[in-house]
């Protein structure tokens, strides 16, 4: 395990490095540049092969070229007016884009957008398997103005952009824009980071909050009341049918440490990781705190405890035998879901009918909001950004840019039913709203309902805001002891809300598990959150 981490420090130092390197060059030439050196050199070789026909041509001839190469002047002219971008995103829908389609949906968008914006973009599309890789080599070599990142992503991840100090400010350049209206202020208040416009979250389900999911065949067979189950301990009685009936996992913990999802209402844990949930900000208070500490924590491991004693809970969770496909078996009766505006998208997810009842309130906070988002790279020029930002401002309002965008060419990868709602049937050219743009603007899929574009306004309109939202960790004073913590948590924390820890033991566990990370440095780690966290109050 420490050769492990040792080497994810390494890796992690290596891909810094090379993000720095991106970030630290304003002047170097980017693929634009590259395109319009080598459009010069083959105008210059042209001109050079006109010049020696025209001396040998009629003098009719050459009026006749000069009239052509006057004309070719004035188009290329008209293009220039137009700055070109260049775009990275993901594809998750398919393993392999296709690079010819993708190329056929950048023609159509640079088509469309033309005589709207000032704006060209130049697509690149690659599969998730190697996103990070290749995005990553293309931000060291200055390749990409508008980058698809989100919070969870790995190596060109938020958290690892703005410490390498390549995202470009657009503090001063959104407000009042398009793309600046076409969401509410709250949105862009919880996507700031460190109290600057970085990042554009895509509108999505940008709040987080969690159900209790129950399979639908054993609320009818049991004619369990789910609306009485308000907190976690309400579920023992349908957990005892399940048992009864002989299910393996009547709850299934998906092999998820799972404290910092189940006590969100209590604590913001702003690092959004469950391997770091050992700190928090107490909403009640305000204050930074060691949760593991916390009665709370000391409640909740107690409980699953109870529950792996009783055989409510397997010790295939906590010893990581459960996959990511269980829950499409029918072997568990109660488990968790993050909220989002249309759950009933989890029966196609699990192959049967589930039913969800709220755990916790929805909260708007500083990770959530950038599940998904974009970025404009710090190698971009203020044209390139302001282009950046119009591109994506139209992206936010446009619903047949926004369909091209997400679905690619209508009647190749796409159609339109009778209810105007997409009909996807392309294997070349596939992405999801979540990941593209706008929830109010991409149309509903033909399995989604009409009134979806609602439905998400009204999920985050209806969150809270953490008091904590848009407060940014900054782990480099710490990074090294941040590590070493993190790997003390998976080594007692994840035993501890799986139910590997018998009831009896949790309170002598929980002191070696505390023990543990004071000698990983914790203290220290704690201490400059909460300086870290004081400072950013004070500034706000």
């Amino acid at each position: 395990m420490k050769r492990k981490v040792i080497s994810t420090l390494m890796a992690t130092a290596m891909t810094m490095s090379m993000l720095a390197g991106c970030g630290s060059s304003t002047g170097t030439e980017t693929a634009t540049d590259t395109q319009e050196t080598e459009a010069a050199e083959e105008t210059t070789e042209e001109a050079s092969t006109e010049e020696a026909s025209t001396e040998e041509a009629s003098t009719e001839e050459a009026t006749e070229e000069t009239t052509e190469e006057s004309a070719d002047e004035s188009a290329e002219a008209a293009s220039g007016d137009a700055t070109t971008i260049n775009v990275y995103r993901c594809t998750f829908n398919l393993a392999n884009p296709d690079s010819e389609q993708v190329q056929k949906v950048e023609d159509a968008i640079n088509a469309y957008i033309a005589d709207k914006i000032p704006v060209q973009i130049k697509l690149t599309d690659v599969g998730s398997g190697e996103y990070t890789d290749k995005a990553n080599l293309a931000l060291a070599n200055n390749e990409i103005n508008l980058l698809w990142t989100a919070s969870w992503e790995g190596t060109i991840g938020t958290n690892d952009l703005v410490p390498a100090n390549a995202v470009y400010d657009l503090s001063d350049i959104l407000p009042g824009t398009d793309l600046y209206n076409s969401m509410d202020e709250g949105q862009w208040e919880a996507a700031k980071y460190d109290g600057k416009m970085y990042f554009i979250p895509v509108y999505k389900d940008n709040v987080e909050g969690y159900d209790f999911m129950f399979r639908q065949d054993l609320i009818d067979k049991h004619n369990w009341d789910i609306t009485s189950v308000k907190e976690l301990k309400d579920l023992e009685p349908m957990l005892e049918d399940a048992k009864a009936d002989g299910l393996k996992y009547p709850f299934l913990t998906q092999k998820t440490a799972m404290f910092y999802r189940w006590y969100i209402d209590k604590f913001d844990f702003f690092t959004a990781d469950s391997a770091t949930n050992f700190v928090a900000v107490d909403r009640a208070t305000d204050e930074v705190v060691d949760t593991i500490l916390t009665p709370e924590y000391k409640e909740f491991c107690t409980l699953m405890g109870e529950w792996a004693d009783k055989g409510y809970i397997s010790e295939d969770d906590y010893t990581k035998v459960t996959t990511d496909t269980t829950t499409q078996t029918q072997d568990w009766a109660v488990s968790w879901w993050t909220d989002i505006p249309v759950n009933d998208e989890a029966d196609a997810r699990y192959g049967q009918d589930v039913t969800m009842q709220p755990a916790t309130d929805r909260w708007a906070h500083s990770t959530s909001a950038l599940g998904s988002c974009y970025c404009v790279t710090a190698n971009s020029t203020e044209e390139q950004a302001k282009a950046c930002v119009d591109f994506l401002g139209l992206l936010y309002t446009d619903s047949k840019l926004a369909d091209m965008y997400t679905f690619g060419i209508e009647g190749e990868d796409f159609t339109y039913d009778s209810n105007g709602q997409v009909t996807q049937t392309s294997e070349k050219y596939n992405h999801s709203m979540w990941e593209s743009a706008s929830a109010t603007i991409v149309t509903p899929l033909d399995n989604e309902p009409a009134n979806k574009a609602e439905l998400y306004k009204d999920f985050n309109g209806g969150a809270n805001t953490s008091s904590a939202a848009g407060f940014r960790f900054d782990k480099s004073p710490v990074e090294d002891k941040y590590a070493a913590c993190a790997n003390v948590s998976g080594e007692y924390g994840f035993n501890l809300e799986n139910g590997g820890v018998p009831a009896a033991d949790v309170e002598s566990t929980i002191e070696a598990y505390q023990a543990a990370l004071d000698e990983a440095g914790y203290q220290d780690v704690l201490a400059e959150f909460q300086k870290q966290y004081d400072e950013w109050k004070a500034s706000k």
